[in-house]
């Protein structure tokens, strides 16, 4: 059963859930399992398919990869201390970032708690390519997006992170994911804890929006 809402709403309310992950109520596999089906029908360059998914639910092993991503969590934060990309920014962009900031600290805490740990892989080879990766990463996120769209629809919190990949060999090696897969990104699964969600505060679209060229604006 998936809830009433229009596909704006869909959109719009699908949040990164950080500190409303029921850390405590299973989530059915069969569920998970359901959002991984509906996010098979996301765009792949030339119909190429190379998606893999690894759900963990083991509580060992989500442990150990909760803390490959508070060890990572913690120098990113270190190295974002001084918020050089906040330079210049409004007060309430600052009282956002700041609430965000809260969260993640959060999520860096419970990480190996959460109940599902959904990493969406990609089959590359061995050795990413060199150059512009557009293309090829462009294979597998739409689809985890329909993933994190999916959960939501079914009253499932998730949150886009991409941290853990500062391990990624060691994760890679924890779960048996062979050489030639790549980890793409981590999202965390549960239910959320309170009612729904409401849009997330964002710049004007005149702030980016180029018509024709750089800096023309319509």
């Amino acid at each position: 059963m998936t809830l009433p809402l229009t596909p704006d709403e869909l959109l719009t309310t699908t949040r990164s859930v950080r500190k409303r992950l029921d850390l405590d109520r299973p989530v059915p596999l069969e569920l998970v399992e359901e959002c991984i089906t509906i996010s098979l029908q996301a765009p792949t360059g030339g119909n190429s398919q190379g998606w893999q998914w690894v759900v963990v639910t083991d509580p060992d092993l989500r442990a150990r990869v909760g803390e490959y991503y508070a060890k990572s969590y913690a120098a990113y934060r270190e190295a974002r201390a001084s918020r050089p990309h906040l330079q210049g920014a409004s007060e309430e962009r600052l009282a956002t970032q700041d609430r965000v900031s809260s969260s993640a600290d959060y999520l860096a805490e419970v990480m190996g708690r959460v109940p599902v740990l959904v990493i969406a892989c990609l089959t590359v080879g061995p050795e990413l390519p060199p150059g512009n990766q557009a293309g090829m990463w462009g294979s597998l996120l739409p689809a985890a997006w329909s993933y994190q769209l999916a959960a939501r629809a079914r009253g499932l919190g998730t949150a886009w992170t991409t941290l853990h990949l500062a391990y990624e060999k060691e994760v890679a090696q924890l779960l048996g994911i062979p050489p030639e897969v790549r980890q793409g990104v981590l999202l965390p699964t549960a239910y959320y804890t309170g009612e729904t969600f409401q849009p997330a505060p964002r710049e004007p679209v005149s702030t980016v929006l180029h018509h024709d060229r750089w800096g023309s604006r319509p």
